[in-house]
């Protein structure tokens, strides 16, 4: 602990995870998870746009979106809703670790919920091979009727859809991999503990929207009824 003078000429601890701008830890605490909400707020609105493409799409193309849903793979998009639900647990479990001062519970919680990013992101890997090698790509780029595969109307509008939403998803999930990595060297480091764990709880309010989006993809991309 360090020691900040004040005017009235004494001296008192001033954490040194405290930032020189802010009073009280409390004040920090609650500017930053305001902060966070307004990025999230942000977030939400971005894939609102996306979400409301695809209803337009759906809307006009209804067959087409029938058709080509039939070509996604249903069993590596339930594996991957199962894991990123696990993960938001783990998530959650680390936020709670933090909170109570037990880091070996949080770094533990912490190589989880990565270990589940790591397994989304390879059956993604997979998923993607697959459709680059049929030809399933949007726009000028499909060309699965070269590789035998006849479906209706106009399936590269229903493959941009899918990949546009995917694909910025995806590249949350790998953003979200690299602050909880950070979280995971600070928390060696003894940084969070339950006087300080905003950064923590803020990554995990970052984790969960990044969960709660694919909730939403894998019906809507994959179960299209």
């Amino acid at each position: 602990m360090s020691t900040t003078s004040h005017g009235s000429g004494q001296h008192e601890e001033y954490p040194p995870y405290l930032a020189h701008h802010f009073d009280t830890m409390g004040q920090q605490a609650g500017a930053a998870k305001l902060g966070m909400w307004l990025f999230l707020a942000t977030e939400i609105l971005m894939f609102s746009g996306l979400f409301l493409a695809y209803f337009i799409i759906r809307y006009f193309y209804p067959d087409m979106m029938l058709s080509a849903h039939e070509f996604l793979q249903k069993e590596a998009g339930a594996l991957n809703t199962v894991v990123l639900l696990i993960s938001s647990y783990t998530m959650a479990m680390a936020v709670r670790a933090a909170q109570t001062s037990n880091t070996p519970s949080l770094k533990r919680n912490l190589l989880w919920t990565l270990l589940c990013a790591g397994i989304f992101m390879v059956v993604k890997y997979f998923e993607y091979s697959a459709k680059i090698e049929h030809g399933m790509l949007p726009g000028r780029f499909y060309e699965a009727h070269y590789h035998g595969y006849e479906l209706v109307g106009l399936p590269h509008i229903f493959f941009a859809v899918y990949f546009t939403m995917t694909g910025l998803h995806g590249v949350h999930v790998l953003v979200g991999m690299g602050i909880i990595t950070w979280i995971y060297i600070r928390a060696s480091r003894g940084d969070f503990h339950s006087g300080n764990y905003i950064a923590v709880e803020n990554t995990g309010l970052y984790w969960h929207l990044v969960d709660l989006i694919w909730i939403f993809l894998f019906p809507l991309l994959y179960l299209v009824r």
